[in-house]
């Protein structure tokens, strides 16, 4: 019997808040994001939130139009060590790149810290996007690849992770004292990849874990980051600036599945919001103010702009009509930029001033900001009408915001009986109701 569909929940963890501004609330701890122990509270609270998840992203370039807790933050893969050792169920997604990652590193990585958390993590996959090309020179690059040379081997990629993670099958190691047998030889297998852009013999040095392999997250929204989706991606991110888009997204890619023989419900798809609740609407209004009053509108646009070209918005009154902006081709984020340039050429009164507050959740305000029966209809009308399967959430000011989420919507959700009231399994697989994968090596063996 299929199991009833349930709303899924992640929770990003940015240090004091997704909002540019966030660190300058009087409630923030400025130096949340490289502060483990604010971290790690976060994700406590979202536990007690039943959340299936805590996210971390990643960096490797900054420059001064950065995100002010993007500058100063730790590896994702490092501080999941930390929030494994301090939650007993949620998962723990992080993030790390195909473009400047080894594969065989990686796949150990990940693979030790899904042994050390029993289970609970997940990889998200990037290409990294870098409208100044900056983080080649971190890395003993000129140049940062184009946009499609960085799927390709994304490609190449994700399939050597998850052929290193299926070295070896689930009952290789025996431990056989009596016999003298560590492990049974027959059942570790070379993945013996050669590629265009790859070339790894292996075996890994580490079985499988308790859920088989960490859960692929992806954001790819573009032609070929929707290929990449279909084919290897299990929890996908995404953004939209209203539910029809999102419809039309959920449906196009879902139709994809079936070409790489694979079913709706090995892929879920998670919607960026940025809630903020109070039990009034004024008092929800309020809140969101706090944090808009304390931006500087020049510096916002700082962090506008690595998405739109790398653009000097310094040369601009606040009231410049937006359309009369140069905006150059980004080797970035395509889906991101293209989305916002075509709402830019369709709102004419949209100014230079508006855009950070137009185009970025945590400073928007939308129907996700009020009381909390109302933040829990919208969620529901979302998820509903499979607009999305879930959320990731981005909470504007960590963790005021997340803490009033658990306390004041996560039980009217429950009530409806739409999303969890306790874990009902051990694994990240288990809450996202995700299969464990079958080993790749051992099933070809099995079809013979």
């Amino acid at each position: 019997m299929a199991k009833e569909r349930q709303m899924n929940i992640g929770a990003y963890l940015v240090g004091s808040g997704m909002h540019v501004s966030s660190w300058r609330h009087p409630l923030a701890r400025p130096d949340a994001s490289i502060n483990v122990n604010a971290l790690v509270e976060q994700a406590q609270i979202a536990e007690t939130g039943k959340f299936d998840f805590v996210f971390s992203a990643d960096s490797l370039a900054i420059n001064h139009e950065s995100h002010p807790q993007i500058v100063n933050r730790f590896d994702p893969i490092v501080l999941s060590t930390a929030l494994a050792g301090a939650t007993k169920k949620i998962g723990i997604a992080a993030t790390a790149s195909t473009t400047y990652s080894e594969a065989y590193v990686l796949a150990r990585q990940f693979a030790s810290v899904d042994h050390i958390s029993g289970g609970r993590v997940g990889w998200n996959v990037v290409t990294t996007a870098d409208a100044t090309g900056e983080t080649a020179l971190n890395f003993n690059r000129d140049h940062h690849w184009e946009h499609d040379h960085r799927y390709e081997r994304a490609e190449e990629f994700v399939d050597v992770v998850k052929g290193l993670w299926d070295s070896w099958e689930d009952d290789a190691f025996v431990y056989d004292k009596e016999a003298d047998i560590f492990y049974d030889k027959s059942k570790v297998h070379e993945v013996n990849f050669k590629g265009d852009y790859l070339k790894v013999k292996g075996p890994l040095n580490i079985a499988r874990s308790k859920q088989g392999q960490p859960v692929v997250f992806q954001a790819g929204a573009s032609k070929p980051g929707q290929r990449l989706a279909a084919r290897t991606g299990e929890v996908i991110f995404t953004s939209w600036d209203d539910i029809d888009q999102a419809k039309q997204y959920y449906q196009t890619l879902k139709a994809q599945l079936a070409e790489f023989d694979r079913e709706d419900s090995e892929l879920l798809i998670l919607h960026a919001i940025s809630p903020i609740v109070a039990l009034t609407e004024e008092a929800a209004e309020e809140k969101f103010h706090e944090l808009h009053h304390l931006t500087d509108p020049y510096e916002s646009l700082k962090f506008v702009s690595g998405y739109m070209g790398n653009v000097d918005f310094s040369q601009y009154t606040l009231d410049t009509p937006a359309s009369e902006v140069k905006f150059p081709e980004v080797n970035s984020i395509q889906s991101n930029f293209k989305e916002m340039k075509a709402i830019i050429d369709q709102e004419a009164n949209l100014t230079v001033g508006d855009l950070y507050g137009r185009f970025f959740g945590p400073a928007r305000k939308d129907a996700f900001i009020g009381t909390p029966t109302q933040i829990a209809d919208e969620m529901e009308k979302w998820w509903k009408e499979k607009a999305t399967d879930g959320f990731m959430i981005q909470f504007p000011l960590a963790p005021r915001d997340l803490q009033d989420f658990v306390e004041l919507v996560v039980p009217i959700l429950q009530d409806r009986g739409i999303y969890r009231k306790e874990y009902e399994g051990e694994t990240l697989r288990d809450h996202l109701g995700l299969q464990k994968p079958l080993n790749q090596f051992a099933k070809k063996y099995t079809e013979v």
